[in-house]
């Protein structure tokens, strides 16, 4: 049973690393560039479907809002699998480690085969609960309809790749995803313009290429539990036991998908270029989050594992390290963010508006990029230690105080132009980020996330 305490190391644990910045760069760099192949290819997707025209542009950022969130929530699929694999292994018992990791697969099928039949099925309805009005409706249900069926496959690459970043292997997920990813532009391509099928296209080439990738990586996951003599077989008790442990991570990322969610039903309101340019620029967002996120993988995966061998100390260490480096990641990734507002656009749309509107955000997008960075790495940590219930309750508090930013500004957003409008939004998810981060850093200065054990 974990427990707080002086600190003690299992005999079987592995030894922690000498080079503490040397680890986690081992850790940090393929998953950074496993990070960034899935944003830049959405932007690939997001500039082939753009050319078809704002509107086209506008649609597929109301479906990908709603298949985000619908695949988004079960992200603890991914971060519950790699605290608990990545503890067990700390503390020498890799069978059971990966038993863990077999239950999440099964568990991301549980979950994932009836969401996306119940997306598929209210894909309309969806559509227009996102803001979706007049022309974009029909685009946007067409490509949701489709695309929905790649979730239960989005599910099954959380999982797995959960698994592998809690043996500390984040180079197999990198290899994978980065082939994943490129036959994902090569079909969108194919399918949206010489096939002559729009934005359908793009939703099969996204769906074909996800099936894929799942059916990879889960194959690596069952090698890798026969080898260990892991049991394989769906055993009903373990996998609802599975899913209760990551039950607060899903109330985590429900708030925190809400709010994203809210800041397109406002960006909605204000407008189809605004929603357009806003499109573009939560592509970019995502891809500098995941660029940041790497180092948040890295913290789960060390702070599991040496919780696990019961090192506390390691813990603090390397929490503090990985910190500073997610302020300086984030002010480079900022820099580089406010050097390309105005070469960004035009690959984008051949819209005026909207690319004078997607500088703007831009620009505001890397005024917040050293704090994100920041608020990344502590997210990863608790994760790491499996403080999932505080990460529950801070991620409802900053919903919270997030919500009537929001609200404001979606009521008054007609008193705007178009630039101020978005300038206004962006500023918005830029005081989201704040407030995460008052919440996490007021966490992790405290003692009560250092449990150590199994």
């Amino acid at each position: 049973m974990p427990e707080r305490g002086p600190d003690t190391t299992s005999d079987q644990a592995p030894a922690m690393p000498h080079s503490d910045a040397r680890q986690i760069l081992r850790l940090a760099v393929p998953a950074f560039l496993t990070l960034i192949a899935e944003p830049l290819f959405l932007l690939t997707d997001s500039a082939i479907v753009g050319h078809l025209g704002t509107t086209s542009l506008a649609a597929l950022g109301v479906a990908s809002a709603v298949l985000l969130t619908a695949a988004g929530v079960f992200v603890f699929l991914a971060y519950a699998t790699t605290s608990v694999v990545a503890r067990r292994t700390g503390a020498g018992r890799r069978a059971a480690a990966l038993e863990a990791g077999v239950d999440g697969l099964w568990l991301s099928l549980v979950l994932g085969l009836p969401t996306a039949g119940l997306v598929a099925a209210f894909a309309g309805p969806l559509t227009r609960l996102m803001g979706a009005t007049g022309e974009v409706v029909d685009p946007a249900t067409t490509y949701l309809r489709i695309a929905a069926a790649g979730i239960p496959s989005l599910l099954m690459v959380s999982a797995a790749t959960g698994v592998l970043r809690g043996l500390q292997d984040t180079r197999t997920p990198l290899i994978v995803a980065t082939a994943g990813f490129g036959a994902n532009a090569l079909l969108n391509y194919l399918l949206v313009y010489p096939a002559g099928l729009g934005i359908a296209g793009s939703a099969i080439g996204t769906v074909v290429a996800q099936t894929g990738t799942a059916l990879v990586l889960a194959a690596f996951v069952v090698r890798k539990a026969r080898e260990a003599g892991a049991r394989l077989a769906f055993h009903p008790g373990d996998v609802l036991a599975a899913a209760r442990t990551g039950g607060p991570l899903l109330v985590r990322t429900i708030a925190l998908r809400a709010a994203f969610l809210l800041t397109t039903w406002v960006a909605a309101s204000l407008g189809v270029v605004t929603l357009a340019a806003h499109q573009v620029a939560m592509n970019v967002f995502s891809l500098l989050a995941f660029a940041l996120d790497a180092l948040a993988i890295a913290a789960q995966a060390l702070i599991g594992t040496g919780l696990g061998a019961g090192d506390s100390q390691y813990a603090r260490r390397a929490t503090g390290l990985m910190t500073r480096w997610g302020w300086i990641g984030g002010l480079v990734l900022g820099i580089i963010t406010a050097l390309t507002a105005w070469i960004l656009p035009p690959l984008f749309s051949q819209d005026d508006a909207v690319r004078s509107s997607l500088t703007v955000a831009l620009l505001v997008l890397a005024v917040t990029q050293p704090i994100s960075g920041a608020v990344f790495v502590l997210d990863g940590v608790l994760m790491g230690a499996g403080d999932n219930k505080a990460l529950a309750w801070l991620s409802i508090g900053t919903l919270v105080a997030y919500a009537p930013v929001l609200l404001v500004l979606r009521a008054h957003g007609d008193e705007f132009s178009e630039h101020a409008a978005i300038g206004l939004l962006w500023a918005s998810l830029g005081w989201f980020m704040v407030a995460r981060w008052i919440a996490l850093r007021w966490r992790s200065r405290g003692d009560a996330w250092l449990v150590t054990g199994a």
